[in-house]
């Protein structure tokens, strides 16, 4: 006789998982996570659902978007390592690019503010000091 797998409702997976309802039920509309339905509508999820939602959280936490993650996540393992799927490490590389590339903004709009900061403390300064007044030979 077969064992059957123990399953749990959406709340009882949230509370596991730290992660609220509403974020299960986005990962499910994009893809990432595939529910049971009861009869009623409830959403029952497997076993393997908790280790899920956790790789899929730290998967986002690494700044990839959904759409990458949908494709990383068959890849992962139960220790969340990626394995050498194909295409895989392309879009990982991919995805490196392009915070590489935000990066690179963020760091030049931090200089442009960094230099305004200086700027307007630089003027505030001289604003505050009194202009110079030459001496007039009385003592």
């Amino acid at each position: 006789m077969r064992k059957k797998e123990r399953t749990v409702l959406i709340g009882e997976l949230a509370e596991q998982t730290g992660t609220s309802e509403r974020l299960l039920r986005y990962y499910e509309r994009a893809g990432l996570l595939r529910p049971e339905r009861q009869p009623n509508g409830y959403r029952t999820y497997d076993e393997t659902a908790y280790d899920a939602v956790l790789r899929i959280r730290a998967l986002l936490a690494a700044g990839l978007p959904t759409r990458v993650i949908r494709q990383v996540l068959p890849c992962t393992n139960a220790e969340a390592s990626v394995l050498p799927c194909p295409g895989v490490l392309d879009a990982l590389r991919a995805q490196l690019h392009v915070i590489d590339q935000r990066s690179a903004e963020i760091a030049a709009a931090r200089d442009v503010l960094q230099q305004i900061i200086t700027t307007a403390e630089t003027t505030a300064a001289e604003a505050a000091t009194p202009p110079y007044a030459p001496a007039t030979g009385t003592p």
